[in-house]
């Protein structure tokens, strides 16, 4: 009888430790998980939620006053987001937070599988932009500490050329004001209406 109940508790306290290490084992391996996990991975999350549960994210800028918008679409290095009606393009390089409530937080975090990737998820801002100069769209865009506004007339692999206008005046030569070649890296945020890129 008194074997039985020492090899009981032998049992009981192997069963134990095996739990114990096993538990270890499994953080080791989600911290692990979690240190391959990028930005990019957790917004397209937050992109690919159903359009009834979307919600406002508020998005810090380094150069920038803040953004409050619902997040549309993630690409290959920026994010879109609907601000106030208006289609808004931040390169991810000019974010320096993205706020959100704790279970959407964590919902972001979980292990997810990968879907395929969109076509929109591949472009690159360059893409973009080289998409609403050739569609001539007016465009008002934060470059470094304030904003401009004109129509993007070139983009190339890392800058693009701005004709400085009104925004409510379409782009003509008597209307433009001066040019700005603007790097990619001085660009907070792009924004234009009524146009459907994103």
């Amino acid at each position: 009888m008194r074997w039985e109940r020492f090899f009981e508790d032998l049992q009981g306290q192997f069963d134990a430790e095996w739990e114990a290490e096993r538990a270890v084992l499994d953080t080791e391996a989600e911290r692990l998980r979690l240190s391959r996990v990028t930005l990019r991975e957790r917004l397209l999350v937050l992109a690919r939620t159903d359009a009834t549960q979307r919600l406002d994210l508020t998005v810090d800028l380094l150069a920038a006053d803040a953004l409050i918008g619902v997040l549309t679409a993630v690409g290959a290095d920026w994010m879109g987001l609907e601000v106030q009606r208006r289609s808004v393009l931040v390169p991810v390089a000019s974010v320096s937070s993205v706020g959100m409530g704790e279970s959407d937080l964590l919902r972001t975090a979980r292990p997810h599988p990968s879907p395929r990737v969109g076509v929109s998820e591949r472009m690159g801002m360059g893409f973009v932009l080289r998409d609403l100069a050739r569609r001539r769209v007016p465009v008002t865009m934060q470059v470094g500490t304030r904003a401009v506004a004109g129509t993007i007339d070139r983009a190339g692999a890392d800058h693009l050329d701005l004709a400085l206008h009104d925004i409510d005046e379409p782009r003509r030569a008597a209307s433009v004001r001066g040019y700005r070649l603007v790097p990619f890296t001085a660009v907070s945020w792009v924004r234009w209406e009524g146009v459907d890129v994103l």
